[in-house]
């Protein structure tokens, strides 16, 4: 692992350089033994949930590990390092070798992060499409969860779209899709939708009744409309008041920026314009304190990114931001 703290100056720019090297996550240790690993950072090459022709997602993690070398090793608001402060390492890969079959892969995602889970090592992952999000969080929060102690999680959900499509029964064939993980996780008891918030839903919706399926579920649903309408701060208060004392695991799914600053994303929404980086970044950043237990980045594409793969580096950032609040918290004991 780096440390940015002992590190010379020459060191520290021949690390920055994205193209050279390795790849591995913010140049942590590639490991297997997870023995004293505490926070293990994940990708999911996973595209199989997504029933659109947006096939692609597999090749976000490598997307990012490329850029991930260039991306910041302290943070400045929280000031500290993240990684002088926790054993976090780059595990791989979560490996797939059925990976048209939507179904075997969610069982094999599921399968991965129990094991993490038996050892209460917080996961932050990078996809894949949303449908890996379901693979993870049923191993990691419910009653069998150690890393919450058995306690359902609360879900702080950056998207587009409210991902609770329950009302189809299969996303062209994928049934634990990337539209259907938003109901089931909460129908099998590892979800609590009454302390999750919905954050950043627009798009070009078919019905009307587009968000019922997330308000019969017990979702708090905070549209970008919404979000516009009531402010940056009494939407930083919606949220906070909502998760306040829940095992909290985010998941961010990069359409819900805008198309100008994350274009490289499988469900584009144009037309109407998403999350600022930095009002994003100032919800995250609201959540310091607050009993992080993961999260995940996904819906990247990297062959629809700009050449200077501006949204593969956005993900990088929101992917530090979710580690730095889990580092915080076990930096601080909580």
């Amino acid at each position: 692992m780096s440390n940015v703290q002992t590190m010379t100056d020459e060191e520290r720019v021949v690390e920055a350089l994205y193209w050279w090297g390795i790849p591995t996550f913010f140049r942590c240790p590639n490991k297997t033994d997870l023995s004293d690993c505490e926070i293990a950072l994940v990708g999911v090459p996973h595209s199989s949930g997504n029933g659109t022709t947006e096939r692609d997602q597999h090749l976000g993690p490598r997307a990012v590990r490329d850029v991930s070398a260039y991306a910041r090793r302290v943070h400045n608001e929280f000031e500290f390092s993240p990684l002088d402060t926790c054993k976090i390492y780059d595990l791989g890969d979560v490996p797939l070798p059925e990976g048209m079959d939507n179904e075997k892969c969610i069982d094999r995602i599921a399968a991965f992060y129990k094991n993490l889970d038996s050892r209460k090592i917080n996961p932050v992952s990078v996809g894949g499409d949303h449908s890996v999000t379901g693979g993870i969080v049923q191993s990691i929060a419910g009653k069998d969860s150690k890393i919450t102690g058995g306690r359902k999680a609360a879900f702080l959900h950056f998207d587009a779209h409210t991902d609770t499509f329950h009302n189809i029964e299969h996303f062209m064939g994928a049934k634990r899709s990337s539209a259907h993980w938003g109901s089931y996780l909460v129908r099998d008891g590892h979800i609590d939708p009454e302390k999750s918030v919905q954050i950043g839903i627009r798009g070009h919706t078919r019905t009307l009744d587009w968000l019922k399926p997330s308000f019969d579920l017990g979702y708090d649903v905070l549209t970008k409309a919404e979000f516009d309408k009531i402010g940056l701060n009494n939407s930083i208060d919606r949220i906070n008041k909502r998760l306040d004392g829940q095992p909290i695991y985010i998941t961010f799914d990069l359409d819900v920026l805008d198309p100008a600053i994350a274009p490289g994303v499988s469900n584009l929404e144009p037309g109407c314009g998403g999350l600022s980086v930095d009002n994003a970044m100032a919800i995250l950043r609201s959540l310091k304190g607050q009993n992080v237990i993961g999260g995940d980045v996904v819906c990247l594409m990297p062959t629809k990114d700009y050449p200077n793969k501006i949204t593969a580096q956005v993900a990088a950032y929101i992917m530090f931001e979710i580690m730095s609040l889990v580092a915080w918290n076990k930096k601080n004991n909580k």
